[in-house]
């Protein structure tokens, strides 16, 4: 019988949070029509933009139709996505790239912006269920959790994270399953390679 631990893990695993996300995200890309092929001025980058995230931000959440809390806040939204993206500077680099074609032009841009907002959002989606799951136990059961996560996936930790007891796994477990699933894709792409 699978154990509360097993079933978080199975809730959480890579193909139904972070990978679902991203199929999403293409979904977001391949559904967008874009007004042309590269942008010539910064409002035409500006709008195209926002239109992308009430787009993406829809088919990422699975809502019928797209909800806007007004320009000046997509606006704000766009930049924070295109400094994680691309830098302190992203909303200007991702700007040059849409102009110049460079780069991939305006579609790298919005498969950039696309998957970076499908990342925050399975990352926000598996907080929420680590949380509910760590918030449901008894201390003892958060014990007997570490124990567990450790025995199975112990070995799969960097040297640093494992010694001492695994203090630091122990101090720190809800954050350390909300990189599981991280850690399970990457070593998946690593059996690929």
């Amino acid at each position: 019988m699978a154990s509360k631990l097993d079933r978080l893990l199975d809730m959480i695993h890579p193909s139904k949070t972070i990978q679902e996300c991203e199929k999403r995200a293409d979904d977001a890309i391949n559904g967008f029509a874009p007004k042309c092929a590269h942008t010539e001025s910064w409002d035409q980058f500006c709008s195209c933009l926002i239109r992308f995230l009430r787009h993406t931000t829809a088919t990422l959440l699975r809502l019928k139709q797209e909800v806007s809390v007004g320009p000046g806040f997509d606006w704000g939204r766009c930049c924070q996505i295109l400094t994680w993206a691309y830098g302190a500077t992203g909303y200007m680099a991702a700007f040059e790239i849409a102009r110049t074609g460079n780069e991939g032009g305006l579609y790298a841009v919005l498969k950039t912006f696309a998957y970076a907002l499908a990342e925050e959002y399975a990352n926000g989606e598996i907080e929420t269920i680590v949380n509910l799951y760590w918030n449901s136990l008894s201390v003892g059961e958060r014990l007997s959790a570490c124990d567990e996560y450790l025995d199975k996936y112990g070995q799969l930790l960097p040297s640093e994270m494992t010694e001492n007891c695994a203090a630091r796994v122990r101090a720190n477990l809800p954050r350390v399953l909300e990189e599981h699933p991280h850690l399970i894709q990457h070593l998946n792409l690593i059996g690929r390679a």
